[in-house]
């Protein structure tokens, strides 16, 4: 994935493109000494409010919630 940061200091690593303008970006890395996951919506390269920052943890039983109802 892209090897990119924020000027949070947060990696990108990895990009859902909805369409020319607008995009989802994860984002990992260390928020106020907290390992986070950041999942935001960017609108011309801009974040916005929507989105969820998470920590590992919380990540982690998102993703459980995810499998379970993706079937995977």
């Amino acid at each position: 994935m892209d090897e990119l940061s924020d000027s949070k200091g947060l990696e990108i690593v990895g990009r859902i493109p909805r369409n020319a303008i607008q995009e989802v970006l994860v984002n990992v890395g260390t928020y106020r000494m907290i390992d986070v996951v950041d999942i935001r919506w960017y609108a011309n390269n801009k974040p916005s409010y929507k989105g969820i920052r998470l920590n590992k943890e919380e990540a982690k039983k998102l993703l459980d919630i995810l499998k379970r109802e993706l079937d995977e």
